[in-house]
């Protein structure tokens, strides 16, 4: 047996304090794939630009600033403007795991297993709001995961069902969360109240350990719940054949005992994540482990790490820079 590589990932640091050249150049090399996957079902399947901007004016505020400077630098065209809202775009499934260590530093630990053809890679840095935010990039200007200046860190996973409705991609809201939210409570009664378009699970931690995780579903508010892991199932296993194919259940059982276990240290929670059953190696089914990352609230970092290797990033010292990852699975080599 050797291990065969078969799929590669270009991930890359950029920090661009307000959108500007930077994000232009992100727009630029990833808008032709974002085109053909928001029209796969035909544009009138997407809503019309009207309901975009009143969802996201009703719902985030906020972010209405910042959506404009984006939609403008990317031409102003009724389609980038469509789907920068993010509002109601087509359905994605993804394979990941999170979990919270609330030790003396607590710390967000997250495995986000995808294809790697569908990721974009991208740890951005910013400060559009006033506010530094880092995490990495989904949808040109969502977030899979991510941390503040103020200590607050977010990571996705899916919900494991297949239900979709009218709501956001939850990217955005992640982005919204970490614009706007400096604690556990505001970030979670944020999640409860704003529409999604699917199943999510979203775990939070704040720099003084306050953690939960919210199951957000189309449809219905939010349910937070105080658990620190979260995988691919929410209440109960609802997609039996997604349910199998990722092991949701033999990850969260695993993270759960861990949890359990009063002598668990950062490290060694960190270490759970490259191996398995948390650590997928399935990336010709779209299931394998793309990266690994910690957020440690309370000393304002970030380390993304795949197995041999780690890229730590800090608000206090952020490095631009590119690595190339390797996949691949253990094959036959004839």
């Amino acid at each position: 047996m050797s291990l065969i590589q078969n799929q590669s990932l270009l991930f890359r640091a950029v920090e661009e304090t307000q959108p500007g050249e930077a994000w232009l150049g992100l727009f630029h090399a990833f808008w032709p794939s974002y085109r053909r996957w928001y029209l796969q079902s035909g544009d009138a399947a997407r809503p019309y630009y009207l309901p975009c901007v009143r969802a996201l004016r009703e719902h985030m505020p906020e972010l209405m600033p910042t959506y404009e400077t984006l939609v403008n630098l990317a031409g102003g065209g009724d389609l980038e403007a469509r789907f920068l809202s993010l509002f109601c775009p087509p359905p994605y499934v993804a394979a990941c795991s999170q979990a919270v260590w609330s030790g003396e530093h607590p710390v967000l630990v997250r495995n986000y297993d995808y294809p790697a053809q569908l990721c974009e890679g991208v740890v951005l840095k910013t400060t559009w709001n006033g506010r530094q935010v880092m995490g990495v990039s989904d949808c040109l200007w969502g977030l899979l995961d991510g941390m503040n200046e103020d200590g607050l860190a977010v990571s996705l996973s899916f919900g494991g069902r297949r239900d979709v409705g009218d709501g956001f991609g939850v990217p955005l809201v992640l982005r919204y969360v970490l614009e706007t939210c400096t604690t556990t409570a505001e970030a979670t009664a944020a999640l409860a109240r704003i529409p999604v378009h699917m199943s999510y699970n979203v775990t939070v931690v704040d720099r003084t350990g306050e953690f939960a995780t919210v199951y957000v579903a189309p449809g219905k508010p939010g349910d937070i719940r105080r658990t620190a892991a979260a995988t691919n199932h929410q209440h109960k296993i609802e997609w039996h054949q997604h349910a199998s194919a990722t092991a949701t259940v033999e990850r969260h059982r695993r993270l759960l005992l861990m949890l359990q276990d009063s002598e668990l240290s950062a490290d060694t929670l960190i270490g759970a994540f490259l191996k398995p059953p948390i650590y997928s190696t399935a990336f010709s089914r779209g299931f394998g482990t793309l990266y690994s990352a910690a957020y440690w609230p309370t000393m304002g970092r970030a380390d993304f790490f795949w197995p041999g290797m780690s890229w730590p990033q800090s608000f206090a010292h952020f490095t631009p820079g590119e690595r190339l990852i390797q996949f691949g699975e253990p094959q036959i080599q004839t």
